[in-house]
């Protein structure tokens, strides 16, 4: 009943964020019309240690705005340092948005890595790094070969308007699941609090965490 009390009130006090008025609208378009507002009052939320009413509005900001919008293509750099589209992958996509600042628990790159593996043939896995590339060449050793390791160069990409909402609007780590069809099915933040306990219990938690994404991607 408290929580449902909670829920209530937090809709009655949140200005609605906009509906999409296309399923087929861009995701950079549909946040800019809509994250100045949720910035605001996301900031207000942790600004009073609020982080309940701080993943409420991320949770409407997705719900309301994000969903069914269709991803924004791309270019980015392979390691190698070729460039590539994100529209070039053609399996659902299970995407992470990180930076070479986050720190991964002990469990969260070798649980991404069973999954990825186990998975591979009908998912691609894609972490998109923004950063210094030396740093995410380190990281990108400990990832298995089955996931696609790309990175933004934002002195090439300063005027790519997509580039700029990707790093700005939700926050890293994030979690975009994408289908086939380039549509974003939903979109997770990656926060479990797993630092400082035993590799098991990590590993175990990031597992059930990724699998969901995967179950998610596969109806």
């Amino acid at each position: 009943m408290g929580k449902l009390l909670l829920t209530f009130l937090l809709l009655a006090s949140l200005p609605l964020l906009s509906q999409k008025t296309e399923a087929d609208s861009l995701f950079s378009k549909a946040i800019d019309k809509n994250i100045r507002k949720y910035r605001e009052e996301s900031r207000k939320a942790y600004r009073t240690r609020d982080t309940e009413r701080a993943q409420f509005l991320f949770d409407s900001l997705v719900i309301n705005v994000v969903n069914g919008t269709s991803i924004d293509d791309f270019k980015v750099r392979e390691f190698s340092g070729r460039k590539i589209t994100l529209h070039k992958f053609k399996k659902p996509i299970y995407l992470i948005s990180y930076a070479s600042w986050c720190v991964p628990n002990v469990g969260e790159i070798p649980a991404f890595n069973d999954i990825a593996e186990k998975n591979f043939n009908e998912i691609d896995f894609v972490v998109l790094f923004w950063g210094e590339r030396r740093k995410i060449r380190k990281l990108k050793r400990r990832y298995s070969k089955q996931v696609h390791i790309l990175y933004i160069d934002e002195k090439e990409n300063s005027n790519d308007f997509i580039i700029r909402v990707m790093k700005h609007s939700l926050g890293f780590p994030t979690s975009f699941f994408i289908s086939h069809e380039k549509t974003i099915l939903d979109v997770r933040r990656n926060h479990l609090d797993t630092y400082g306990i035993e590799y098991t219990f990590s590993f175990n938690a990031n597992y059930q965490s990724y699998m969901n994404g995967v179950s998610l991607l596969k109806k």
